[in-house]
């Protein structure tokens, strides 16, 4: 077993390039982290890594060792699912990450039930909103709401997730309800937006008479927290651009209302992205399986008694 934790513990620092990022992804110490990799490298009679003061970066011998590596960890894997989807009492441990208002709406809440009727599987839950790597950091799975690029992932669709935008009546009263996004652009109305390193819609893409078209919009706010921005939309400080679920609650209070409902935004989807050889794994099955059960009945229920945009 010792070798084998030695085995992950490359793998992570060769995926990472980074001992303490490895030593926090397995739970441990740098110190340990550090232990381990001098000890395969012993083993071996050959260095793994080249160590600078930045960052570590993989030898000749540890780019094809690690190969190898990989290739005995994936079938351990595979050994041990193949074994405990003969029995009752699954087991392990569960890495997954969400967007922070999915996660806390959505997926948080059931972690708990799911852990009493599954005892012996833990859950990891990283919630952000920037773009997660699923294989770099060691993900089971991730959600993920808006447009997918092509992926090596397998994608299962959770639900498509209409968007509006929308503005406190402090903010209309103010500056005036745009019919649309070209008044948007127009008449400089403050849109608040939530960037992050490594976002890519730098732009609101709007249903238009003539299909989606991109307008550049700008604001005197950005967050990389999705409901920060939603309190900020609340305090009547711009407009803002969301799925329905995260401010359905705001709607039907008057709280926040819709604005340039010419043009609304283009729905995006909510999905759930996995690696292919996690699949087997019996776990990652009954926890996807659980999770989307749990959040397609929420989300139904969020939007009841909010008008969609046509």
């Amino acid at each position: 077993m010792a070798y084998v934790n030695n085995l992950k513990m490359f793998v992570r620092v060769h995926d990472l390039g980074s001992m303490s990022a490895a030593a926090r992804d397995q739970r441990t110490s740098p110190a340990v982290a550090s232990a381990r990799i001098a000890e395969l490298e012993k083993h071996l009679g050959i260095r793994l890594f080249n160590r600078t003061t930045r960052r570590l970066q993989a030898t000749e011998n540890g780019r094809i060792f690690y190969e190898g590596a990989q290739k005995v960890l994936d079938a351990i894997d595979e050994a041990e699912a193949s074994v405990m989807s003969s029995t009752v009492n699954l087991r392990g441990t569960v890495f997954v990450a969400a967007p922070l208002g999915i996660g806390r709406r959505f997926i948080a809440p059931h972690v708990p039930s799911f852990k009493d009727e599954y005892p012996q599987i833990d859950v990891r839950l990283r919630l952000s909103d920037r773009v997660i790597d699923v294989t770099a950091e060691g993900l089971d799975m991730a959600f993920h709401l808006g447009t997918l690029d092509d992926s090596t992932l397998k994608l299962r669709s959770v639900a498509d997730c209409p968007r509006l935008l929308c503005a406190a009546p402090a903010y209309i009263e103010r500056r005036g309800d745009p019919v649309d996004g070209q008044a948007l652009v127009q008449d400089k109305h403050d849109c608040l937006n939530l960037r992050f390193p490594g976002a890519r819609e730098f732009q609101w893409t709007l249903v238009t008479p003539d299909g989606p078209r991109r307008f550049e919009v700008n604001g005197p706010f950005e967050t990389d927290d999705g409901d920060v921005l939603t309190g900020w939309a609340l305090a009547g400080r711009g407009i803002i651009m969301k799925p329905i679920f995260e401010v359905a609650e705001h709607l039907k209070s008057g709280a926040l209302v819709p604005v340039a409902q010419a043009t609304p935004p283009v729905p995006v989807q909510l999905s759930c992205l996995t690696q292919h050889r996690r699949l087997r794994d019996p776990k990652i099955r009954v926890f996807t399986d659980f999770i989307i059960a749990k959040c397609r009945a929420d989300l139904a229920r969020a939007v009841e008694g909010v008008t969609l945009p046509s």
